[in-house]
């Protein structure tokens, strides 16, 4: 009997990212598998770069990737009693300013 060969024992799954411009978010592309950093590079320039340009190219291994466990995502959910941060009572706020300079003037022209 023949001895099963596993050519992806060597290899690994790398995660890659690219970004458009300098001011642009890092964006998930696609995976790939390879034996190194080096290779992953080599692999994502050749697959991605041919598609379109960009300014950065990132490879991560997908096994350094630290996902947050389910039992801790509950740590975050907002807070019930943070609503002063939200700007919720600043949409009135210029017509408040009009109405404030608009009597200011006309006590303003009243005093004259």
């Amino acid at each position: 009997m023949a001895e099963k060969i596993d050519n992806n024992k060597d290899f690994a799954v790398f995660e890659v990212f690219s970004q458009k411009n300098p001011k642009s978010p890092f964006v998930h592309q696609f995976s790939l598998l390879a034996p190194n950093h080096e290779m992953a590079m080599a692999l994502a320039r050749e697959n991605f770069l041919r598609r379109e340009s960009c300014t950065n190219l990132w490879v991560i291994k997908r096994d350094d990737i630290y996902v947050l466990p389910p039992e801790e995502r509950k740590a975050l959910e907002r807070m019930d009693n943070k609503d002063y941060r939200e700007t919720k009572g600043y949409g009135e706020l210029q017509a408040r300013w009009r109405y404030h300079r608009e009597q200011y003037e006309k006590n303003a022209s009243a005093k004259k």
